[in-house]
């Protein structure tokens, strides 16, 4: 059981298990809850915490909820996953969010992710049976402008997964649950004139899934929960009434403990493994065994660029880039998007451009999103 979770963990985040190497990659828990399931964002180097509100803000930035220029939305998406060697492993995400008046909002949403059929056998010659692992989140939120150009929110979270291959004999509980919380921040200029365009900034944060760790068995140990802490900032060219050009970009920094530098050292690793959430959390920011300079290569960056052309045609593009040495995510990603009166569509595409190969490599993402609103409110 735990060499298939070690395994699912590895596929999850891009990155293999690593002995006493330069390579030092953080790995968690739940990893899914780190893929941008909308393909607007997936777009755009799969940014979201300072873009524009849309329905799925719920993932990147709940806060921005409180700006929504519309009082209602529901939005979904699929995302296949490693779709060259697998047809079953999927992401799919369905979100709602209401703005009952002009400061504050609520919303709902729903993760799942599907890891397809999984064969066991006790041995090579005997007649395995089929399970179908899987993993999930259900989280609400809360925004409120506390001012007329700044807003926060907290989103609570129940997670469960269930990788657990029934009656192998080990002990551990068919699935594992937890809960986690975000915090975030969100802030959106008036719109300003410029000498040949108007423009419009906006700032964004997110302390995401901070929360106890998440263990398969009664054990005290587990596996830390993705936290992370985003930043990002973004700046709007509005040209005329036509045309909107956006640039926007986001750093992230995993707030969990860096791995010792020999995972071999079972003295070590039982430190590591003792360490709680809550210490971990601020012990992340001073922990890399290669000092002040390994810490900055766990910070990951993107950028994103969004074209509107008359609020109905959008075009994107963005890259996204992660140290070689925690991990080497590295890929440029493009995508479109098409508005027509209630109903946009979004699509997404990612090209690799790292040695090390990518699940979502050649993946095309859809998400649809359903204008339900009948109040407008002003973007400010």
């Amino acid at each position: 059981m735990k060499n298939f979770t070690a395994l699912v963990i590895s596929i999850l985040g891009g990155s293999a298990l690593y002995a006493q190497t330069d390579m030092h990659p953080i790995t968690t828990g739940v990893p899914f809850l780190t893929i941008a399931a909308d393909a607007r964002s997936a777009a755009m180097g799969d940014i979201g915490v300072a873009t524009t509100t849309d329905a799925f803000s719920q993932q990147h930035n709940a806060s921005k909820y409180a700006f929504a220029t519309k009082d209602q939305g529901f939005a979904m998406s699929y995302t296949p996953y490693m779709s060259k060697i697998s047809s079953g492993m999927s992401l799919a995400q369905v979100n709602y969010f209401n703005k009952y008046n002009e400061r504050s909002a609520f919303s709902v949403g729903f993760r799942y992710f599907g890891m397809g059929e999984v064969t066991y056998r006790e041995d090579y010659n005997s007649i395995g049976a089929t399970y179908k692992p899987s993993e999930f989140a259900i989280d609400a939120s809360y925004a409120l402008k506390l001012s007329e150009k700044f807003g926060m929110a907290v989103t609570g979270r129940f997670i469960n997964s269930n990788l657990k291959l029934p009656d192998t004999g080990d002990g551990d509980a068919l699935s594992a649950s937890t809960f986690a919380v975000d915090i975030s921040g969100f802030y959106q200029s008036d719109r300003m004139s410029f000498s040949d365009f108007d423009g419009r900034w906006r700032f964004g944060f997110n302390l995401q899934n901070l929360g106890p760790k998440i263990s398969y068995s009664d054990k005290p140990t587990g596996d830390f929960l993705p936290a992370n802490l985003k930043l990002g900032a973004g700046f709007d060219f509005i040209l005329d009434d036509y045309n909107t050009l956006t640039i926007t970009t986001e750093f992230n920094k995993l707030m969990v403990p860096t791995p010792p530098a020999d995972v071999t050292d079972p003295e070590e690793m039982r430190k590591y493994n003792d360490t709680g959430w809550f210490k971990g959390v601020f012990k992340s920011f001073g922990d890399a065994p290669g000092g002040f300079s390994e810490e900055m290569k766990e910070i990951a960056w993107a950028m994103g660029a969004e074209y509107w052309y008359d609020n109905t045609f959008a075009f994107r593009a963005g890259y996204f880039n992660e140290n070689k040495n925690k991990g080497a995510r590295q890929y440029a990603t493009l995508g479109a998007g098409f508005k027509y009166s209630m109903i946009t569509v979004d699509l997404s595409y990612l090209f690799s451009t790292s040695k090390i190969n990518n699940p979502l490599e050649n993946t095309l993402r859809f998400s649809l999103t359903f204008d339900l609103g009948r109040k407008t409110y002003p973007k400010g």
